[in-house]
């Protein structure tokens, strides 16, 4: 039996939330709704949903920081909702942990689309850092995957890809620099195994918002261009790598990013 999906619903006007409501219970979702933050907080902490919206205008604490507290123990899949469209709200929405971003007023089959196309990435889980690792000797030792990139697999079928000091767990989802655990979104997460995946290989900013994205036929503007822009700039930053002088993620100008080469 297919395990059943549930979501929390964080949004203060009625009407909204009925429908919030009414769109995820459509998609087959079991929904709890909450009409402030720290109300939506502890459900979140309570229930831990598959999907949570979030509207950003609450009547006790704005949706940023609501995020930012969700994403300190929780892997859920998080939409962030509002009625401003400006630039600026969505990369903060983004920076403080959002997997997608919409505006209102909200067509009910997109946001189902998004959640769907959301749900075929594997869902993190929130894990102490310098957690001790399985044990579980290779199955194969590394090999060179191209570019500076080595793959090893043990015999669970997991696959750790390596650059440099840089080690990723593509099935725990974990990554480390220098033996130190990086704390990266689901969405910088996926970024990163892309680009180290294809090694030396520039990847389009639309090749890589439809694969944070989860789905070959989304359609790719603007606006998930720039929120790829602001993903990596976040993989940047918590990998502490200068743009300048690259040590991961090197930017291809006009056309997208590539891994860079080891020194």
């Amino acid at each position: 039996m297919a395990e059943q999906r549930s979501a929390v619903v964080i949004e203060d006007e009625a009407d909204i939330r009925r429908l919030l409501e009414t769109t995820l219970s459509q998609a087959g979702f079991v929904v709890h709704s909450a009409g402030s933050g720290r109300e939506g907080i502890a459900l979140v902490r309570t229930i831990d949903p598959t999907v949570t919206t979030l509207d950003i205008a609450l009547p006790d604490i704005d949706g940023f920081e609501v995020a930012r507290q969700l994403r300190a123990f929780s892997g859920t899949y998080l939409v962030m909702l509002t009625g401003r469209a400006e630039e600026i709200d969505t990369l903060l929405g983004l920076e403080a942990g959002a997997d997608d971003y919409v505006t209102k007023p909200f067509r009910p089959r997109e946001l189902r689309a998004r959640i769907e196309a959301m749900l075929r990435r594997p869902r993190d889980r929130i894990a102490a850092p310098g957690a001790a690792s399985s044990g579980t000797e290779l199955r194969t030792p590394p090999a060179a995957l191209g570019g500076d990139v080595a793959v090893s697999g043990d015999v669970a079928g997991h696959r750790t890809l390596v650059h440099g000091d840089l080690v990723v767990d593509v099935a725990c989802r974990t990554a480390e620099v220098g033996g130190v655990v990086v704390d990266l979104t689901r969405t910088e997460f996926e970024l990163l195994v892309a680009i180290l995946e294809a090694p030396r290989r520039v990847l389009t900013k639309e090749a890589l918002a439809r694969r944070a994205l989860g789905g070959d036929h989304l359609a790719i503007g603007p606006a998930e261009r720039r929120s790829v822009e602001v993903h990596i700039a976040n993989v940047r930053r918590k990998l502490r790598d200068d743009p300048a002088v690259p040590r991961y993620v090197e930017t291809v100008r006009g056309v997208g990013y590539r891994l860079a080469r080891l020194s």
